[in-house]
């Protein structure tokens, strides 16, 4: 029983306080902050200068070190903030001093503050105090800190916060209710789809015109004026602002987009022109310049009542949106990354005007800076006030202000589509000042920073976060800074041109350690490793003993440029991103076949698309690896068949001697055939080649095309394409494969015989993957893309060809793939990421943090022989 609490009267206050920002708790020593800290607010949340003092001091009752510990909690609240948190600030706060500093960490990080004041009568403090055996100090503390608290509470609203909460007495403390408030932008839950439209000004007939194109149905009033529309599929309108001034009908466009929003069809930011419209219609003096005195004209002759409607519903809009989870951001002129989501008058400045210098240009207009070209962030950030010749994605930013109203065209973007849609205009409505070409993110606005150039620190190189950390849909991969360093030498030195480097295939895992004698891999290990993972249909590939190849193919050389890089129509690149031929011809000339193959297997058409991307892999092994296998592979066996022939003769003229060297002959003898099994395994992948001829591709997924990716097909699919590409050129190989249901026994022996078969055959063994494609999913989430199973005779080139003697089999079954599956799938979670934003149309750096760290993760320690 709390025998300071009286039972309450009133029902219990609820608190709102902000889920990103600052809450500040002022009151005296013994109110009782930490308890309603901890009562209210995770521990993580709150800053505790007691507990910051006993970090710097190990003793949190030393005033000595009261600097040291607030500055440590300055530090502490201003990252939390940075970092979009909560941060609750557990100390007394009664001095005007100590609350500004707080207030000072909140503005520069742009986050709204909240005080919550406890109030509680001086004798109940100095009780609370007298138990409490941290607590030496005398009653005249209190009460100077009570005197304090009295005159805070009078000014704290002035002081900079935006809300202020006192409770009074114990028994309103202890009943008091936290509610946490998202930012007024936060609006994430909103999903779309969206059609987000540029800067109207008044041009009304083009406004219904455009929502007409996107689909949306008009309603109109008695007087036949639009004042709603509805998209049938639930579509949401999002304007990006100045919807006023300059234009033929301000008040209809208002009418229409005001409807829209009360009807929950629309949402929307304010531009520049309506905050200015505001101000005019409050009767704040004005200059009424730049179609303002247009729009003041216009409304007079609309009701008092309208005008009251237009002045309220323009001052409720929030300055920027943040929608679909983060992924996108609406503000009229733009928002820089660090603004998302925040709330204060610098962010609202910026997202009204632009990041401005003071400055002005020769045609008197503000010199605008150039944030788009540094952009960097996740969220695609749509907007407009700045108008363009043709709206385009620059560094995942987009301008839809396509200068309607100066006789352009209004434009809107569906998202997530990402496709522009856009109706001309009716004639020029208003002259502009300055000419539509000279504006835009092109170089004279600062968007020399395209799409195509990746800075170092976008690949976690040049940051202060050592290391690549990729978001991704499965989780955070994390590349280690070195290893980063190291793919972006091999980027930058050896790697086909960046633009084309979509994806980079992951590593592939084997089969865990086969228990059938004789055998270090074979299909029983992989079928029962996917349905212990709960996979129940595989499907069991021909693994080909080539090299992995990507080939990036397109249509013509417009689609190569539109989407890649001029100059060709196209490439194939290895594992690590690097030109596949070194011969540039013959390289040319292997893309032109398969662009032919896919255009005889009618793929363009099919897929609907100019280009596509294949996985596969080249054959023969030589074509690839030839130095390979003459320095490491040849030369042994040719050391062998020298030295082991003459170490035999030798041995026979011993025991000839009567000498007992039968164990070491018998050995020798053995080695000899070993060896020659060897050398039969490294020569069967190997045959020589004159140009195009004598080469193969064998594809066996498709990657992406436009505006797609195809991780989500099941494999038969991929190999019915596969197939039509075999039928259509003679260059492509297909690939045999089975269907195996894991938890039929019989399906499952058949399976193993027919690797048996391969394998005997000469054949380097198969792949297990999920037959539902590279998304597939078990029990415990996305699963292994793959599980290798190699033959018996292929594994001598890889263990060395005395690898099935029994002493090295048996010491062959504990190789541990654990890291290998671990790296496996960091890589695929990443090629998949990699994948999802190409086909989103992200900038090629958001691309690249997934290649990248593709790349840097093969440094990492695992037995290559896995």
């Amino acid at each position: 029983m709390n025998t300071d609490a009286t039972a309450p009267d009133t029902a219990p206050r609820v608190l709102g306080v902000p889920a990103m920002g600052l809450v500040v708790l002022v009151g005296v020593s013994g109110s009782g902050k930490s308890t309603f800290a901890a009562r209210h607010f995770r521990p993580t949340e709150v800053v505790s200068s007691d507990f910051c003092r006993g970090l710097v001091s190990d003793d949190e009752n030393d005033q000595g070190a009261t600097a040291d510990a607030f500055a440590l909690l300055h530090t502490i609240v201003d990252v939390r903030l940075r970092r979009g948190l909560l941060a609750v600030v557990d100390a007394t706060n009664v001095q005007q001093r100590a609350r500004a500093e707080l207030l000072a960490v909140a503005k520069a990080n742009d986050v709204t503050a909240t005080a919550i004041v406890l109030d509680v009568p001086e004798s109940v403090a100095r009780r609370r105090n007298r138990v409490r055996p941290d607590r030496d100090f005398g009653d005249h503390v209190i009460t100077r800190q009570h005197r304090d608290l009295r005159q805070s509470v009078k000014r704290l609203r002035k002081e900079g916060f935006r809300k202020v909460h006192v409770l009074k007495g114990v028994a309103e403390a202890d009943a008091a209710v936290v509610e946490r408030e998202r930012a007024w932008p936060d609006r994430t839950e909103l999903t779309g789809p969206f059609d987000v439209i540029g800067d109207v000004h008044g041009c009304r007939e083009e406004l219904e015109e455009l929502l007409a194109a996107l689909g949306y149905a008009l309603t109109r009033d008695d007087r036949g004026r639009a004042v709603g529309a509805r998209h049938p599929d639930g579509r949401t309108a999002v304007f990006v602002g100045d919807l006023v001034d300059r234009g033929p009908d301000t008040p209809g466009v208002l009418r229409l987009a005001m409807g829209m929003v009360r009807g929950g069809d629309a949402l929307c930011v304010p531009g520049n022109h309506e905050n200015k419209l505001i101000r005019a219609l409050r009767g704040t003096k004005v200059t009424p310049t730049h179609g303002l005195a247009e729009s003041l004209e216009q409304l007079g002759r609309e009701s008092g009542e309208f005008r009251a409607e237009v002045l309220d519903f323009c001052d409720g809009l929030v300055s920027h949106l943040v929608l679909d989870g983060g992924r996108l951001v609406v503000a009229h002129a733009g928002l820089k990354e660090a603004y998302h989501g925040r709330a204060s008058g610098r962010v609202r400045s910026f997202a009204l005007y632009g990041d401005t210098n003071g400055e002005t240009d020769e045609y008197g207009l503000p010199v605008r800076l150039p944030w788009a070209r540094d952009y960097r962030g996740r969220a695609a950030v749509v907007y407009g006030h700045t108008p363009v010749l043709k709206a385009e994605w620059v560094n995942n930013t987009l301008c839809l202000d396509t200068g309607c109203v100066f006789g352009g065209k209004l434009t809107a973007l569906r998202y997530p589509e990402r496709e522009t849609v856009d109706v001309a205009a009716r004639r020029t409505w208003y002259e502009p000042v300055r000419p539509l070409a000279g504006e835009g993110p092109g170089p004279s606005a600062g968007g020399d920073r395209s799409d195509t150039v990746v800075d170092i620190t976008d690949v976690g190189a040049g940051g202060r976060r050592p290391g690549l950390f990729v978001e991704t849909e499965f989780g955070t991969v994390r590349a280690g800074g070195p290893s980063v360093l190291g793919a972006l030498e091999v980027m930058s030195r050896f790697s086909v041109d960046p633009r084309w480097l979509l994806y980079l295939p992951p590593t592939m895992a084997p089969a865990p350690a086969a228990s059938e004698a004789g055998y270090l891999e074979h299909p029983d290990e992989a079928f029962a490793w996917y349905r212990a993972a709960g996979i129940g249909q595989v499907v069991c590939e021909e693994k080909h003993m080539g090299s992995r190849a990507v080939a990036v193919l397109c249509r013509d050389g417009a689609a190569a440029e539109r989407r890649f890089a001029p100059g060709s129509t196209g490439t194939v690149y290895t594992r690590t991103g690097r030109p596949f031929f070194a011969d540039r011809a013959l390289g040319a000339g292997v893309v032109d076949r398969l662009r032919a193959a896919v255009t005889g297997a009618g793929l363009w058409d099919r897929l609907g698309t100019d280009w596509i991307a294949l996985d596969g892999e080249v054959l023969p092994w030589s074509a690839k690896a030839r130095t390979l296998i003459r320095d490491q592979y040849a030369s042994v066996g040719a050391a062998a068949r020298a030295a082991l022939p003459a170490a035999g003769a030798a041995l026979a003229a011993a025991a000839a001697r009567g000498l007992d060297v039968g164990r070491l002959a018998e050995k020798t003898a053995r080695s000899a055939e070993q060896m020659e099994e060897f050398s039969r395994v490294y020569r069967r992948y190997s045959w020589d080649t004159d140009g195009i001829a004598g080469l193969r591709f064998a594809p066996f997924a498709v990657l992406a095309s436009q505006g797609r990716e195809y991780s989500d097909a099941d494999h038969l699919w991929h190999m019915a394409t596969a197939e039509r590409l075999a039928e259509a050129d003679p260059l492509v190989r297909t690939t045999r494969y089975r269907v195996v249901d894991t938890t039929d026994p019989a399906a499952c022996a058949s399976a193993a015989a027919w690797w048996r078969e391969m394998v005997d055959a000469g054949g380097e063994g198969m792949v297990v993957k999920p037959l539902h494609g590279a998304r597939a999913t078990g029990a415990k989430g996305l699963t292994q893309p793959g599980l290798k199973v190699r033959g018996p005779e292929y594994l001598r080139i890889i263990y060395g060809p005395d690898y099935t003697d029994p002493g090295r089999l048996e010491a062959l079954r504990d190789r541990r793939p654990g890291a290998k599956l671990g790296l496996a799938m960091r890589e695929h979670k990443l090629g998949l990421e990699a994948l999802a934003r190409h086909a989103r149309g992200e900038p090629l750096w958001r691309v690249h943090e997934a290649v990248f760290a593709t790349l840097a993760l093969e440094a990492e320690p695992v037995d290559p022989r896995l």
